[in-house]
């Protein structure tokens, strides 16, 4: 509306706010209006073209109307709960729908790892594109909580910062180290 009318926005301003305010919201269920007064706002068709809820408002008598306003507020605090119940409902299907395709990865002390070479997508300029993404072997020297390890060289240095999970890969050796070990059949 205000790309089409650029010197006209603080006039559609006052209708952009009010048409947020009364739409309801896919999180909560309800409008931010009712969230707050108790009841949905009576919008100006309403009044102009006298709907029903309109005519049985004017019908009531002052003691009817304060008593009926006193009623919504007191299911006010049920609404609001129930708002917020349907949010929670919301965001733990969001997060069952994230979390279906999350891989999680674990590593135990000790195990060797490669690490990404961060920032990611730095490139050497000797090997061009064909610069290496990992680095390491790296040892796991102590799993801190939440995804992230503290890693030692195999020299034994710890490396000064921990690193987040997501940015290792297991270890395997190759055939030839393995021969070079002992430990592959030849």
């Amino acid at each position: 509306m205000v790309q089409d009318n650029p010197r006209d926005w603080h006039n559609l301003l006052s209708e952009t706010l009010w048409a947020f305010r009364t739409s309801k919201r896919t999180a909560t269920g309800t409008t931010p209006f009712a969230l707050t007064f108790g009841h949905d706002a009576m919008l100006p068709v309403e009044v102009k073209l006298k709907s029903l809820r309109f005519a049985a408002q004017n019908d009531m008598s002052a003691k009817d109307y304060t008593q009926a306003m006193i009623q919504e507020l007191e299911e006010l605090d049920q609404e609001r709960i129930d708002a917020y119940n349907h949010l929670e409902a919301q965001k733990k299907v969001v997060a069952r729908a994230y979390n279906k395709r999350v891989k999680s990865k674990s590593f135990a002390e000790e195990e060797l790892v490669w690490k990404a070479v961060l920032p990611v997508g730095t490139k050497d300029r000797r090997f061009g594109k064909w610069s290496p993404r990992w680095e390491g072997p790296f040892l796991i020297d102590q799993f801190l909580g939440k995804g992230a390890y503290q890693l030692r060289d195999r020299d034994g240095e710890l490396h000064a910062m921990p690193i987040n999970g997501q940015f290792l890969k297991k270890y395997y050796p190759t055939t030839w180290e393995m021969k070079e070990r002992g430990l592959a059949d030849e």
